[in-house]
């Protein structure tokens, strides 16, 4: 389980989270709602260790973040623009990546990249790619090492219908028992379709929305 408790973030005298609670299961997809600026991608970052919470605390299986642990262990990821080494294949974007733990080859990669609709043989460079290629690379380094957490903010940016249709089918056949999924989009008929459980950032709070 994912849990939070009495999480809070301010920037200046905006409050962005106040007291937030949740629990997250594994085995579900969670869909977040609001709108821009309700604080959607500072909740993402903070739950996985890449942003400080004013206060309040973010634990895996009871293992505290920033405590028991730096970041989410296993953890796949997308939030906001992807960045990536412009001069670069997309093969070897990939590959730099996967270099930091080892745990992945080159057919994993490949693999990985086709399933998002990309074309492992295709050498340009990322800087030629459109924003719809840049956002399917994006997922495929957040699913390549077969993480158990996925958090993919936006996911379907820069998608076109086709686009969309694909990483939604991904999406469900990556869901499991042993994986957690958390997304956002400003498409509430994407998040009705594909979630389990679906929540609304407004004023702070972070509310159950009842499908």
């Amino acid at each position: 389980m994912l849990k939070t408790d009495g999480l809070c973030k301010k920037f200046k005298k905006r409050v962005v989270l106040d007291h937030v609670d949740l629990e997250l299961n594994f085995g579900n997809i969670y869909g977040f709602t609001g709108a821009n600026g309700s604080g959607k991608s500072v909740f993402f970052k903070i739950i996985c260790g890449f942003l400080k919470a004013d206060s309040g605390t973010v634990s895996l299986d009871g293992k505290v973040i920033g405590k028991d642990m730096d970041f989410l262990p296993e953890l796949g990821v997308l939030i906001e623009k992807p960045g990536f080494i412009e001069n670069y294949t997309q093969f070897e974007n990939l590959k730099y990546l996967a270099q930091i733990k080892g745990i992945i080859n080159d057919e994993d990669i490949k693999a990985a990249l086709e399933l998002v609709g990309l074309n492992p043989a295709n050498h340009d460079k990322v800087k030629n790619f459109s924003l719809g290629m840049r956002q399917r690379l994006a997922i495929a380094q957040a699913i390549m090492e077969n993480q158990k957490i996925i958090i993919l903010d936006e996911p379907f940016n820069g998608l076109d219908k086709q686009g969309t249709e694909q990483i939604k089918h991904l999406l469900m056949d990556l869901k499991s028992p042993d994986r957690l999924i958390l997304l956002t989009s400003h498409i509430s008929g994407d998040i009705e379709e594909l979630s389990d459980f679906i929540f609304e950032f407004t004023a702070g709070k972070i509310v159950p929305v009842h499908l």
